[in-house]
């Protein structure tokens, strides 16, 4: 009884294992054969063409003419014609001065011209007095000379008393302070009432018709910049540099371009650069003299290919693609410069024309990974998260799937 029982019960296990086991093995197949179909990735063909590059270096900005302006003479500041920022004109009056030097240097002046003119007058009175003595011999031509020379005497002592007198009242001609120059108005650190002497700085006012954007180049930045445009001297090159921008503070671009129009001819010692002079137009008074900046320097390379910055990934300090090879991708080390709209890359060495390369998705990917350069169709599984999106919308210079997709 007992070993019928074992039979009966061997019977009806036998075939639930074998099913198990039947199922177990088509699950694994399945799933290989799943893990084993290749996942769509966008690619593009890469072309040779141009690019433009930007060197881009901070800047301060100055007005064409940023003037200092001090008094000619110690005093008070008696009156304030302007105020900070205010646009002024040449000759314009900015300050009154009271200076009690000055002013008693004119009293003193003038008191020196009444006593000169009053002694010209009385050596005169003599030559006339004694002249017609001299012609009777009532007294010799050598006591006539003498009021003579003491009439020369006093008469060069006139002219140096109205010399003094005419410098006197220049002097007090400095007691208001004029604009030199078309400017605006900066800070005004004094108020009525202060002391101030020659060497103190009122204001300054700055011409901003044009500003000067001043920035710096190391050694072999400069040569790399020279070197980039034709002509045999400096100036010819600087004649051939194209124009550039300005990135204000805000990060907006200046409206107007401008032109590099002088390089140092001296390399600073203690830093080792150079300083470069670029002018913009400023017909609006947008730019004020002392702000900050970038310049922006375009240089056109040639024979180079566009990619998207994300086709790329790196490693240690080298920058990557994968280039596709068959069905496969394979690592590639690329030589790359960024270009201004953040988003690209010029590369100059490590591809060739015609080589296919994988647009987006390089970070789930590895050397000899298969891939797929067919898209799946529309009710099929979506590809990984970042590839749907197709190569040929970020450059002139790649063409996505051979098709040029715009």
């Amino acid at each position: 009884m007992a070993n019928r029982l074992i039979r009966l019960v061997a019977a009806v296990a036998l075939p639930a294992a074998v099913a198990a086991g039947c199922g177990s093995k088509q699950k694994q197949a399945a799933g290989q054969k799943q893990q084993a179909t290749p996942q769509y990735y966008p690619t593009a063909v890469v072309h040779e063409g141009d690019a433009t590059l930007a060197q881009v270096f901070p800047a301060t900005i100055r007005g064409q003419e940023d003037i200092d302006i001090m008094p000619r003479l110690d005093g008070y500041i008696q009156r304030i014609y302007v105020d900070e920022g205010a646009v002024v004109k040449k000759g314009q009056p900015l300050f009154s001065i009271d200076s009690p030097a000055a002013v008693q240097g004119l009293q003193s002046a003038q008191a020196s011209v009444t006593t000169a003119e009053a002694n010209l007058n009385t050596a005169q009175l003599n030559v006339n007095r004694m002249q017609p003595l001299a012609e009777q011999n009532i007294i010799s031509n050598v006591q006539l000379d003498t009021y003579r020379n003491q009439y020369e005497s006093a008469l060069a002592s006139l002219q140096t008393a109205q010399a003094t007198l005419q410098q006197a009242r220049a002097t007090m001609g400095w007691a208001t302070v004029t604009s030199p120059v078309d400017g605006v108005v900066g800070e005004i650190p004094y108020r009525q009432g202060s002391l101030v002497t020659s060497a103190t700085v009122l204001t300054t006012v700055a011409n901003i018709a044009n500003v000067y954007a001043y920035f710096s180049l190391n050694e072999k930045e400069l040569l790399d910049l020279l070197s980039q445009y034709e002509g045999v001297t400096q100036q010819e090159k600087i004649d051939n540099m194209p124009d550039v921008t300005l990135t204000l503070a805000d990060g907006s671009v200046y409206r107007y371009t401008g032109r590099i129009e002088t390089i140092s001819g001296v390399v600073n010692t203690s830093t080792g650069s150079a300083s470069l002079r670029a002018e913009f137009p400023n017909p609006d008074g947008t730019l004020r003299s002392g702000t900050s900046g970038k310049v922006t320097v375009p240089n056109t390379v040639h024979d180079v290919f566009t990619i998207p910055q994300r086709a790329t990934f790196s490693q240690l300090d080298k920058t990557l693609v994968y280039k596709v090879q068959g069905d496969s991708v394979v690592q590639s080390i690329i030589t790359v410069e960024p270009l201004p709209d953040g988003q690209s890359y010029a590369v100059t060495d490590g591809l060739r024309d015609g080589d296919r390369i994988v647009t987006d998705g390089v970070a789930t990917l590895h050397n000899g990974s298969k891939i797929s350069l067919t898209p799946p169709a529309q009710d099929s599984v979506a590809a990984p998260q970042g590839q749907q999106q197709s190569a040929g919308q970020y450059s002139r210079s790649a063409t996505a799937d051979g098709r040029n997709r715009k």
